[in-house]
């Protein structure tokens, strides 16, 4: 399955949710390209929701945190929603969980950026 992006607004806050396989090619570079847009339209308080992410490689994972990188810089935030458990293992596995705020709920981690 491709990857697929949509975002919307929950106030303040850019949710873009995100389905299929975040991968090397055409799912990191959506992730990419979909991030970088936001910013340039000046919305740098983002959560991605990864609930329909079936997986995601080394690739997608080196995409997730360059995009956290680049949403620092302008000194916004990316949180991770709704992550399947091959996503949340993964994470943990290569440490990551330490630099995400990970939710499971939308309300909270919509009023966390307040």
């Amino acid at each position: 399955m491709v990857m697929r992006a949509t975002y919307r607004d929950a106030g303040a806050v850019t949710v873009v949710d995100i389905g299929g396989r975040i991968t090397l090619g055409e799912g990191s570079a959506l992730l990419r390209s979909t991030v970088k847009d936001l910013l340039a339209e000046g919305r740098n308080k983002i959560v991605l929701n990864l609930g329909d992410v079936n997986y995601i490689d080394s690739s997608g994972i080196g995409e997730l945190v360059t995009a956290f990188t680049a949403v620092k810089k302008t000194g916004g935030d990316m949180k991770l929603l709704h992550l399947t458990k091959k996503v949340h293992d993964l994470l943990q596995l290569t440490k990551l969980f330490t630099v995400f705020e990970v939710f499971s709920d939308e309300n909270v981690v919509v009023g966390s950026f307040q």
